[in-house]
Protein backbone atom coordinates (compact mmCIF):
# COMPACT_ATOMS: atom_id res chain seq x y z
CA UNK A 1 0.00 0.00 0.00
CA UNK A 2 0.78 3.67 -0.93
CA UNK A 3 1.63 5.64 1.77
CA UNK A 4 -0.27 9.83 1.72
CA UNK A 5 0.36 12.26 4.35
CA UNK A 6 -2.00 15.09 4.46
CA UNK A 7 -2.15 18.40 6.13
CA UNK A 8 0.90 19.58 5.12
CA UNK A 9 1.68 23.09 6.13
CA UNK A 10 5.51 24.23 7.23
CA UNK A 11 8.21 24.43 4.62
CA UNK A 12 11.23 22.43 6.72
CA UNK A 13 8.28 20.27 7.93
CA UNK A 14 7.26 19.57 4.44
CA UNK A 15 11.22 19.25 3.72
CA UNK A 16 11.71 16.51 6.67
CA UNK A 17 8.75 14.78 5.81
CA UNK A 18 9.49 14.40 2.22
CA UNK A 19 13.17 12.71 2.86
CA UNK A 20 10.52 9.65 3.95
CA UNK A 21 9.75 9.21 0.75
CA UNK A 22 6.13 9.01 0.88
CA UNK A 23 4.01 8.69 -2.04
CA UNK A 24 1.73 11.51 -1.91
CA UNK A 25 1.68 14.69 0.31
CA UNK A 26 -1.30 16.60 1.01
CA UNK A 27 -2.03 20.47 0.98
CA UNK A 28 -5.14 21.49 2.13
CA UNK A 29 -6.48 24.70 0.70
CA UNK A 30 -9.69 25.07 2.60
CA UNK A 31 -9.33 28.48 4.25
CA UNK A 32 -11.35 27.23 7.52
CA UNK A 33 -9.41 24.70 8.93
CA UNK A 34 -6.17 24.67 11.18
CA UNK A 35 -3.67 22.75 8.40
CA UNK A 36 -4.45 25.66 5.18
CA UNK A 37 -1.41 26.14 3.26
CA UNK A 38 -0.44 29.55 1.68
CA UNK A 39 2.92 29.38 1.47
CA UNK A 40 5.73 28.59 -1.07
CA UNK A 41 6.64 25.21 -1.67
CA UNK A 42 10.18 23.51 -1.13
CA UNK A 43 11.54 21.28 -4.18
CA UNK A 44 10.45 18.23 -3.93
CA UNK A 45 11.50 14.83 -5.31
CA UNK A 46 9.63 14.03 -8.34
CA UNK A 47 8.63 10.55 -6.89
CA UNK A 48 6.03 12.54 -4.69
CA UNK A 49 2.91 13.38 -5.87
CA UNK A 50 1.74 16.86 -4.68
CA UNK A 51 -2.08 16.65 -3.86
CA UNK A 52 -4.57 19.88 -3.11
CA UNK A 53 -7.59 18.93 -0.57
CA UNK A 54 -10.74 20.98 -1.60
CA UNK A 55 -13.78 21.53 -0.14
CA UNK A 56 -16.41 22.87 -2.53
CA UNK A 57 -14.13 24.93 -4.56
CA UNK A 58 -14.82 26.59 -7.70
CA UNK A 59 -13.30 25.40 -10.76
CA UNK A 60 -11.03 28.37 -11.59
CA UNK A 61 -9.51 28.23 -8.15
CA UNK A 62 -8.90 24.64 -8.06
CA UNK A 63 -6.89 24.87 -11.62
CA UNK A 64 -4.82 28.20 -10.25
CA UNK A 65 -3.78 26.32 -7.45
CA UNK A 66 -2.83 23.34 -9.52
CA UNK A 67 -0.91 25.89 -11.90
CA UNK A 68 0.29 27.51 -8.64
CA UNK A 69 1.81 24.55 -6.88
CA UNK A 70 2.22 22.23 -10.21
CA UNK A 71 -0.13 19.34 -8.54
CA UNK A 72 -0.50 16.44 -9.16
CA UNK A 73 -3.42 15.13 -7.50
CA UNK A 74 -6.93 16.81 -6.35
CA UNK A 75 -9.01 15.34 -3.68
CA UNK A 76 -12.57 16.69 -3.42
CA UNK A 77 -13.51 16.70 0.27
CA UNK A 78 -17.43 18.45 -0.02
CA UNK A 79 -20.08 18.21 -2.16
CA UNK A 80 -18.56 18.16 -5.57
CA UNK A 81 -21.05 16.11 -7.69
CA UNK A 82 -20.30 13.80 -10.78
CA UNK A 83 -20.92 16.36 -13.08
CA UNK A 84 -18.06 18.81 -11.51
CA UNK A 85 -15.53 15.98 -10.89
CA UNK A 86 -15.89 15.09 -15.04
CA UNK A 87 -15.58 18.61 -15.85
CA UNK A 88 -12.75 19.41 -13.92
CA UNK A 89 -11.10 16.17 -15.56
CA UNK A 90 -11.92 17.21 -19.12
CA UNK A 91 -10.07 20.72 -18.20
CA UNK A 92 -7.64 19.53 -16.85
CA UNK A 93 -6.84 16.89 -20.18
CA UNK A 94 -7.41 19.66 -22.67
CA UNK A 95 -4.58 21.44 -21.12
CA UNK A 96 -2.32 18.34 -21.20
CA UNK A 97 -2.05 18.16 -17.16
CA UNK A 98 -2.29 14.46 -15.72
CA UNK A 99 -4.37 15.67 -12.60
CA UNK A 100 -5.23 12.20 -10.86
CA UNK A 101 -9.29 13.23 -9.51
CA UNK A 102 -9.77 11.79 -5.75
CA UNK A 103 -13.04 12.34 -4.53
CA UNK A 104 -13.93 11.83 -0.71
CA UNK A 105 -16.58 9.98 0.81
CA UNK A 106 -17.68 10.12 4.70
CA UNK A 107 -18.74 7.40 6.75
CA UNK A 108 -19.49 6.35 10.33
CA UNK A 109 -20.92 3.41 11.51
CA UNK A 110 -22.18 2.60 7.46
CA UNK A 111 -22.56 3.86 3.83
CA UNK A 112 -24.72 3.29 0.83
CA UNK A 113 -22.28 2.37 -1.70
CA UNK A 114 -24.87 3.10 -4.41
CA UNK A 115 -24.09 6.97 -4.54
CA UNK A 116 -20.79 5.54 -5.84
CA UNK A 117 -22.16 4.63 -9.48
CA UNK A 118 -22.11 8.09 -11.11
CA UNK A 119 -18.89 8.49 -9.77
CA UNK A 120 -17.15 5.67 -11.56
CA UNK A 121 -16.09 6.95 -14.65
CA UNK A 122 -15.11 10.48 -13.86
CA UNK A 123 -12.11 10.18 -11.09
CA UNK A 124 -9.34 8.11 -10.21
CA UNK A 125 -9.73 6.93 -6.86
CA UNK A 126 -12.22 6.97 -3.92
CA UNK A 127 -10.99 8.17 -0.59
CA UNK A 128 -13.04 6.99 2.42
CA UNK A 129 -12.92 9.29 5.76
CA UNK A 130 -14.12 9.17 8.65
CA UNK A 131 -17.76 11.26 9.10
CA UNK A 132 -17.35 14.28 12.18
CA UNK A 133 -17.97 17.78 12.39
CA UNK A 134 -15.21 18.79 10.33
CA UNK A 135 -14.52 17.60 6.59
CA UNK A 136 -11.14 16.01 7.47
CA UNK A 137 -8.20 15.34 10.12
CA UNK A 138 -11.80 14.48 13.10
CA UNK A 139 -8.99 12.19 14.75
CA UNK A 140 -10.68 8.67 14.71
CA UNK A 141 -11.52 5.99 12.60
CA UNK A 142 -14.34 4.70 11.11
CA UNK A 143 -15.79 1.14 11.26
CA UNK A 144 -13.67 -0.33 8.04
CA UNK A 145 -15.78 -3.15 8.59
CA UNK A 146 -18.25 -1.26 6.44
CA UNK A 147 -16.00 -1.69 3.57
CA UNK A 148 -16.49 -5.30 3.08
CA UNK A 149 -19.62 -4.47 1.45
CA UNK A 150 -17.37 -2.56 -1.30
CA UNK A 151 -19.23 -3.21 -4.87
CA UNK A 152 -16.33 -1.27 -7.06
CA UNK A 153 -13.05 -2.18 -8.56
CA UNK A 154 -11.85 1.31 -8.45
CA UNK A 155 -8.60 1.60 -5.92
CA UNK A 156 -9.39 3.54 -2.43
CA UNK A 157 -7.07 5.49 -0.09
CA UNK A 158 -8.25 4.70 3.72
CA UNK A 159 -8.35 7.24 5.33
CA UNK A 160 -9.46 9.19 9.20
CA UNK A 161 -7.62 8.85 12.12
CA UNK A 162 -5.18 6.43 11.58
CA UNK A 163 -2.00 6.32 13.48
CA UNK A 164 0.76 3.73 14.83
CA UNK A 165 -2.13 2.65 16.96
CA UNK A 166 -3.77 1.38 14.12
CA UNK A 167 -1.00 -0.79 12.70
CA UNK A 168 -2.60 -4.42 14.60
CA UNK A 169 -5.81 -3.11 12.93
CA UNK A 170 -4.39 -2.44 9.35
CA UNK A 171 -2.72 -5.67 8.94
CA UNK A 172 -6.25 -7.09 10.00
CA UNK A 173 -7.84 -5.31 6.96
CA UNK A 174 -5.64 -6.14 4.66
CA UNK A 175 -7.42 -9.98 5.28
CA UNK A 176 -10.81 -8.70 3.98
CA UNK A 177 -11.67 -8.62 0.25
CA UNK A 178 -11.96 -5.11 -0.16
CA UNK A 179 -8.53 -4.51 0.82
CA UNK A 180 -6.98 -5.58 -2.70
CA UNK A 181 -8.58 -2.50 -4.05
CA UNK A 182 -7.11 -0.20 -1.16
CA UNK A 183 -4.46 1.28 -3.02
CA UNK A 184 -3.03 4.44 -0.49
CA UNK A 185 -2.92 4.62 3.30
CA UNK A 186 -3.79 8.31 4.17
CA UNK A 187 -2.72 9.82 7.53
CA UNK A 188 -3.01 13.29 9.07
CA UNK A 189 -3.81 14.18 12.42
CA UNK A 190 -2.53 11.03 14.38
CA UNK A 191 1.12 11.97 13.69
CA UNK A 192 1.01 15.62 14.69
CA UNK A 193 2.88 17.72 17.15
CA UNK A 194 1.01 20.93 16.29
CA UNK A 195 -1.80 21.12 13.38
CA UNK A 196 0.17 20.91 10.45
CA UNK A 197 3.23 20.04 11.37
CA UNK A 198 4.03 15.87 11.84
CA UNK A 199 6.29 13.66 13.87
CA UNK A 200 8.89 12.52 11.09
CA UNK A 201 10.01 10.05 14.23
CA UNK A 202 6.42 8.43 14.24
CA UNK A 203 6.11 8.79 10.18
CA UNK A 204 9.25 6.71 9.79
CA UNK A 205 7.92 3.59 11.71
CA UNK A 206 4.66 3.62 10.65
CA UNK A 207 5.40 3.37 7.01
CA UNK A 208 8.49 0.94 8.05
CA UNK A 209 5.54 -0.90 9.61
CA UNK A 210 3.40 -0.64 6.45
Amino acid sequence: MKLKVCGMKYKDNIQAVAQLQPDYLGFIFYEKSSRFFDGDLPHLPESIKKVGVFVDTSEDSILEKIETYNLQAVQLHGDESPQFCQALREVCHSASRAVEIIKVFSIKTDFDFSVLKAFEKVCDYYLFDTKGKLPGGNGYTFNWDVLQDYPSTKPFFLSGGIGLNEIKKLKAFKNIKASKYCYAIDVNSKFEIEAGFKNTIELEKFKHEL
